[in-house]
């Protein structure tokens, strides 16, 4: 997947794993789904690099249970994957210490704040490199 740092980060669509199956090219392609866009929220550094942990876990997530996924032709093969893919992104944001929703919330004020957008996208980048 291409890095786009002029892009937006791309939501989490907790617990609905199918909507991870969407292909897209760049993370600047996908927009939030919750909450409104004008939500802002305050996030101290800790909050911050546990949600950056948390969205390069997804991304991962994502990428090993897309394509298996997508292959699936038997109903409940693809539910047998949805629910594996959902315990294992629950699992990422428990051991960082966030729920969906406050994650989601993280994600919208990220993605309204350029500013704070460019530095979580070199963040993002940083972790990616070290996993």
């Amino acid at each position: 997947m291409q890095f786009d740092l002029t892009g937006k980060i791309a939501p989490a669509f907790l617990l609905c794993f199918f909507a991870l199956t969407m292909a897209t090219p760049s993370i600047s392609a996908e927009q939030p789904k919750s909450p409104p866009a004008n939500a802002e929220t305050t996030i101290n550094e800790k909050e911050l690099n546990a949600f950056i942990k948390a969205y390069v876990d997804y991304q991962k997530i994502r990428a090993n249970y897309g394509s298996a996924l997508e292959r699936a032709t038997d109903s409940q093969e693809k539910k047998r994957i949805e629910q594996e893919a959902n315990t294992r992104v629950k699992r990422s944001l428990d051991a960082q210490g966030l729920s969906s929703e406050r994650y989601n919330k993280i994600f919208a004020t990220v993605n309204n704040n350029p500013e704070l957008r460019q530095k979580v996208l070199k963040k993002v980048e940083d972790e990616r490199k070290k996993s």
